[in-house]
């Protein structure tokens, strides 16, 4: 019997599920503040990282820059001190100007390779001596090879799995702990439509994303069950963004009008609404939501039917072909 009442419980619990989470749809939540807050972004000094700096700036937020890349990690740190410059409050009048002495937030930059676990610790440890506690980790940081299965070196391979995915599990398990301690955290998981569902030339990094969701999923479980509530985590899944990233990429012609690449500028800014009411997970765009789910529910013989019509089984060769010709490009001229 008391199974029975356990069940009805539970089926309320869901329906209530449901019906908030429709909610949402048309009742905006309201934004929690990120002001004072420490934020780890991997992967600042370009494309959405940069993004995800910008806006955290804006909003008052002090960040710690990850790249590979010093100097274009060193350029997103010059625009968010500009940012930071305007904000900064100031009295008196006249010739008499005098800054305010409130909290200021601040930027440091951090040369570290996500997918060397020993750098990503190191990095972490030097972080929480300089800077101290992190209470946004936005793991986004990602590469993709651009070749066949068959045709790519293995240490590409690797590195698509190590940057894309393992970067994940180093990230949270050098700033995790604390988060426990306090019960209060948000770790942002930038992963891609990708990672819900596959198409052919890009095995590697498929598999990287459909790792770093289940990665997410999982770890988000495990939370729960901790019921470490004040630890939030949100899981964002973009289509085709115009960072340069999949140049060359197209479906059918006929339906690409449908499903045009995202500007970088509108993904970062429903990532952030998401991030900042607590949405466990965003598509986008909504589309994404339905083609994920008639993926779960259609035999697989359907869904290559689908991919065809869509062109979608092949959208990724004239990209393929485009990185190929650059590359071998590259290499005639290194050898000039």
């Amino acid at each position: 019997m008391y199974i029975v009442l356990e069940l009805v419980l539970v089926c309320y619990k869901v329906l209530y599920s449901v019906l908030l989470a429709a909610g949402r749809w048309l009742v905006k939540a309201r934004e929690k503040s990120v002001h004072g807050r420490l934020c780890v972004i991997t992967g600042a000094g370009s494309g959405l990282g940069r993004l995800f700096a910008l806006q955290f700036a804006h909003r008052g937020a002090s960040l710690v820059l990850w790249d590979i890349n010093r100097s274009a990690n060193e350029e997103t740190a010059d625009m968010v001190r500009e940012i930071y410059r305007k904000m900064s409050p100031c009295t008196g009048s006249g010739d008499s100007i005098q800054e305010v002495p409130v909290f200021q937030p601040k930027v440091y930059t951090y040369v570290c390779d996500v997918s060397n676990r020993e750098s990503v610790y190191a990095t972490a440890e030097l972080v929480r001596r300089d800077v101290g506690d992190v209470t946004f980790l936005v793991n986004n940081a990602g590469v993709v090879s651009g070749r066949h299965l068959l045709e790519c070196p293995d240490e590409l391979i690797e590195r698509t799995m190590m940057v894309n995915c393992h970067a994940h599990f180093w990230t949270t398990k050098a700033f995790l702990p604390r988060m426990l301690e306090l019960n209060h955290g948000h770790i942002v998981t930038v992963a891609s439509s990708l990672g819900l569902f596959s198409t052919a030339g890009v095995e590697d990094y498929c598999a990287s994303k459909f790792g770093a969701i289940g990665f997410h999923e999982s770890l988000s479980h495990e939370l729960k069950a901790a019921e470490k509530d004040g630890i939030k985590m949100t899981l964002v899944c973009p289509f085709l963004v115009d960072t340069g990233m999949f140049e060359g990429c197209q479906i059918r012609k006929e339906i690409a009008p449908l499903f045009p690449p995202l500007k970088a500028e509108y993904c970062v800014e429903r990532a952030m609404r998401a991030i900042l009411t607590d949405q466990p997970m965003v598509c986008m765009p909504r589309a994404m939501y339905v083609v994920t789910f008639m993926k779960t529910i259609l035999p697989f013989e359907a869904v290559v039917c689908m991919y065809r019509f869509l062109g979608a089984d092949k959208c990724m060769y004239p990209f393929l072909a485009h990185r190929k010709e650059s590359t071998n490009n590259n290499e005639a001229k290194s050898h000039m």
